[in-house]
């Protein structure tokens, strides 16, 4: 009997412990470009990557436009306000949309280059080169975003906001 009832044990055991491997294999996705992530695949499509890029600005009080756009009864936003501001986020999102394009079919390219054993230097320095300026240009666009979001404020407003941001 209590051989029966640790077979059973164990059987019931491994049957649980298939189906959490299961589950847990169906859940990972991958992303289509073998060299990012699926997370950063889709923050790159969803135009949503590189928030981390605006550190500076924000650590100096030039916020990011949803941040601004967050607190705008708190801030006293006026409509013209709002306005520039949504105008200033939706910009930023389109260039974060394009250039995050660019640097999947860049990822894609290299992948497939050095799979295929095509990749020769020239072509290296090239698509590496143009991964940085992708990179540049991407973070140019969100710190843009936080210098005319800081204009686009008062400076009651911008000291405020500093103020509810560390309260939050």
């Amino acid at each position: 009997m209590l051989k029966t009832l640790s077979f059973f044990t164990l059987l019931l055991l491994f049957n649980v412990m298939a189906k959490a491997q299961s589950h847990t294999d169906s859940v990972v996705k991958h992303s289509p470009a073998r060299t990012l992530t699926y997370k950063q695949y889709q923050a790159y499509l969803k135009g949503e990557a590189a928030d981390d890029m605006a550190q500076v600005a924000e650590m100096n009080h030039y916020p990011m436009p949803d941040k601004a756009l967050k607190w705008k009864k708190e801030l006293a936003l006026n409509p013209d306000q709002v306005q520039k501001i949504t105008e200033i986020k939706a910009y930023m999102h389109r260039r974060r949309l394009q250039i995050g394009g660019s640097v999947i079919a860049t990822e894609k390219m290299l992948d497939s280059l050095f799979r295929y054993h095509k990749m020769d230097d020239g072509s290296l320095i090239f698509y590496t080169n143009r991964y940085g300026l992708y990179q540049g240009e991407l973070k140019n666009a969100i710190l843009q975003a936080c210098l005319a979001t800081q204009q686009a404020l008062t400076p009651q407003q911008n000291d405020k906001l500093a103020t509810l941001q560390k309260t939050d």
